[in-house]
């Protein structure tokens, strides 16, 4: 999903190497950032100015189920970029999320002390510690919840609700427990190229505007598709989907964009707006249909 963006928004204005270990897009070559090796000789070769590492498990239930699994792409991965940014003395970015903090909070900043509840949760946080311990210069940006790449990559909220809507579900059932703040990839893509562009370095909250929570950003999404008399929204808690999603979530995930706002870096729009640029882009024929 933040691949495909950062894609988009930089091959104009930069030479690009990216890799997965899914190629599925021909500007895609195979890498497995998980053995050293590997890596190290991929980004050696290709010699850049910067190293993003964007790759992570990001299914916090697969997370649950294999931890070995997800602490060696989502740590110690990180643990590799790390190393090979500093051998190459070139900025490292990482992203990281909101998923990291424990929900007790309504609203949490830059500076507030993550507490990680899950496999995931701890994953990440592990490798920003890691980024921040060792790293000699980094960016660290941490996402929201994460909407962009269509139909093809999108495997979030956005996209499964689409799904429910094509299938012909008239009603929804969203849980009214979630709080958070949306992040459109190619918004998050181009104020990371503002920070860098503008030299700024460290840790950053990195969210569209307005908090807001499932429920809301469901009710936004029928009202932009003009479904609002064919659908019904059933408000329902968290316990509702347990079998399905058992692992454990923070309540609210919401993000201030409090340094880049002192630092008058923020470019991230509301997310109504991101939202609706994102279904008329991506979902052009399903809003034709």
């Amino acid at each position: 999903m933040l691949g495909e963006a950062f894609h988009k928004q930089y091959q104009d204005k930069y030479i690009l190497k990216c890799t997965d270990i899914d190629v599925n897009e021909e500007w895609l070559s195979y890498c497995d950032i998980r053995d050293f090796e590997s890596y190290n000789k991929d980004v050696e070769n290709f010699r850049p100015d910067y190293l993003f590492h964007l790759g992570a498990f990001t299914d916090l239930e697969f997370c649950e189920l294999h931890p070995e699994e997800t602490y060696e792409t989502n740590t110690i991965s990180v643990e590799h970029a790390v190393d090979i940014a500093n051998r190459l003395s070139i900025p490292l970015l990482y992203i990281s999320t909101a998923g990291i903090f424990d929900g007790k909070k309504d609203v949490y900043d830059d500076w507030d002390v993550p507490n990680p509840l899950g496999h995931y949760a701890r994953s990440k946080y592990a490798g920003e510690l890691f980024v921040k311990d060792h790293s000699r210069r980094y960016l660290i940006c941490r996402a929201g919840w994460m909407m962009g790449g269509g139909p093809r990559k999108d495997k979030k909220f956005v996209q499964k609700i689409i799904k429910q809507i094509k299938e012909g579900k008239k009603e929804l059932f969203i849980v009214n427990d979630k709080l958070g703040t949306p992040t459109y990839t190619h918004d998050f893509a181009m104020n990371v190229m503002k920070l860098l562009e503008n030299n700024r370095f460290g840790l950053y909250n990195m969210v569209c505007g307005g908090v807001t929570a499932r429920l809301e950003v469901a009710s936004e999404m029928v009202k932009i598709l003009k479904r609002e008399n064919e659908i019904k929204i059933t408000e329902v808690s968290s316990n509702f989907f347990s079998d399905e999603y058992f692992a454990d979530r923070p309540a609210s995930e919401r993000l201030l964009n409090r340094r880049l706002d002192l630092q008058k870096m923020n470019i991230m729009r509301n997310w109504k707006i991101t939202l609706n640029e994102y279904l008329e882009i991506y979902f052009k024929d399903f809003f034709n249909r």
